[in-house]
């Protein structure tokens, strides 16, 4: 297992400043996703801890070693890509064993090395088969087979579910965190533009956002405490609403005509930008309610159901996730609720 530390990472394409400036610590066998929309810079950051990218100022520090300029061969990670690039001409055994068959490590250790990992990640039946008799999850089974096999000090996975359709993509999950908690002692470095995958792999996501950090926490720091309307827009599904009110001298935040009091008063005084989750949205009745609202379209996906809402203070319709089993339509006018101790209050 290794430790990872970036210090004050810059990357530039000519002109262009795609890192600006990433200091980063991770621990010692801990899973860290790096997180971001498309453009963001965390697969160039991932690409540079590898070696496969140039640094174009700052450091990078494994187990302490100053690495920076070391050859990526020499750093002992192991890189799993987005598309699987398997050998089609040789089986799943000679895949997982290809380099140390360049290694020239004994056929015998081979074969070894090769059946425990077979066991670790469940291929042991399909050892003699050819990429081309696999399942797209399989295939990629084969390609982190292929990393856990070189003993490597840190994993990078970079968007490694992407060509996978859903269900795979649940499977494949689960299968990458039992990975991790049978490999306890390796530090992963993983890269997505999920949401959904960083919240339920990570110990501690980054969030990027045009070459910087936003934030850094676990997964349920982010959701209830983000630090800004970037990650609380990103962090959670359906995306946070977020509507433009302003704090009173009370701590109270006036919402167009309507007036919501949070558990904690609000110190910071003024124009402000509120931020409601939809879960935190609830049908009352009148005499309970915060505000109406018309209901503009209703997806019942099954266990629950999201309405999106017309209000008179906002001019993008709301969101609210209720239970799947309450009978609503579209058209219908509704009584909300907003849970006190799960308002988000963001300065303008």
């Amino acid at each position: 297992m290794a430790e990872v530390t970036l210090k004050n990472i810059r990357k530039s394409f000519g002109a262009v400043e795609v890192i600006k400036g990433v200091d980063l610590e991770i621990e010692r066998g801990e899973f860290v996703v790096f997180v971001g929309p498309s453009g963001c810079g965390k697969s160039t950051m991932l690409r540079m801890i590898s070696g496969l990218e140039s640094v174009t100022s700052g450091s990078i520090h494994i187990d302490g070693a100053d690495v920076t300029h070391v050859a990526p061969s020499k750093r002992k990670l192991a890189m799993v890509f987005q598309s699987y690039a398997l050998f089609p001409h040789l089986t799943v055994a000679e895949n997982i064993g290809f380099g140390l068959m360049l290694n020239k490590v004994p056929k015998a250790e081979i074969d070894q090395r090769v059946r425990k990992v077979a066991q670790t990640l469940q291929l042991e039946a399909l050892l003699d088969r050819t990429p081309r008799q696999l399942s797209g999850g399989q295939r990629q089974r084969v390609a982190i087979g292929r990393s856990i096999i070189r003993d490597p000090r840190v994993f990078l996975f970079d968007e490694p579910l992407s060509n996978l359709d859903a269900a795979l993509r649940v499977q494949m999950r689960l299968e990458i965190a039992r990975l991790h908690k049978e490999l306890a002692d390796v530090t992963m470095i993983y890269v997505t533009h999920d949401q959904v995958e960083a919240m339920t792999l990570a110990d501690r996501i980054v969030v990027f956002n045009c070459g910087r950090i936003e934030q850094v926490g676990t997964p349920m720091e982010l959701y209830h405490n983000p630090a800004n309307t970037f990650v609380a827009g990103f962090i959670g599904a359906p995306a946070m609403n977020f509507i433009d009110g302003t704090v009173g001298d009370g701590g109270a935040i006036q919402v167009g005509d309507i007036s919501l009091s949070p558990a904690t008063p609000v110190i910071r005084r003024g124009p402000a930008t509120v931020g409601i989750r939809p879960e935190h949205l609830s049908l009352v009745g009148s005499e309970e309610a915060d505000f109406d609202a018309r209901i503009e379209l209703v997806e019942k996906l099954g266990a629950e159901t999201l309405l999106y809402l017309n209000t008179p203070f906002s001019d993008k319709p709301l969101t609210a996730r209720i239970d799947g089993s309450t009978a609503i339509g579209e058209g219908e006018n509704v009584h909300l609720k907003v849970q006190p101790d799960s308002i988000h209050v963001f300065p303008v």
